[in-house]
């Protein structure tokens, strides 16, 4: 199992207090390895994912990261372009 790529992803989390709203950003990343994509809280088998898309939004590469996989589409945050992340994953997969 040997780490391909990394791509840093940002998870909000949003707590309501009586008179306020603070959005609190919290850091994480998707990592690439030979045989599997991760996150904080998922494993994907990299034989259950179909394919990888990005929609900018906003400039400056922030935008959504969109995993393909057989069990859905999961969506992450990103505040950078995912092109490396992307490139390494698709020579990886048709190989």
């Amino acid at each position: 199992m040997e780490l391909l790529a990394k791509q840093e992803y940002i998870k909000i989390e949003r707590k309501v207090y009586s008179i306020e709203q603070v959005d609190i950003e919290h850091k994480r990343f998707l990592h690439l390895y030979t045989d599997k994509i991760t996150s904080q809280h998922r494993e994907f088998p990299i034989q259950d994912v179909l394919d990888i898309s990005y929609r900018e939004i906003g400039g400056e590469g922030a935008g959504l990261l969109y995993l393909h996989t057989i069990r859905g589409v999961y969506s992450y945050t990103v505040k950078s372009s995912p092109k490396h992340f992307m490139d390494i994953f698709k020579e990886h997969v048709n190989k």
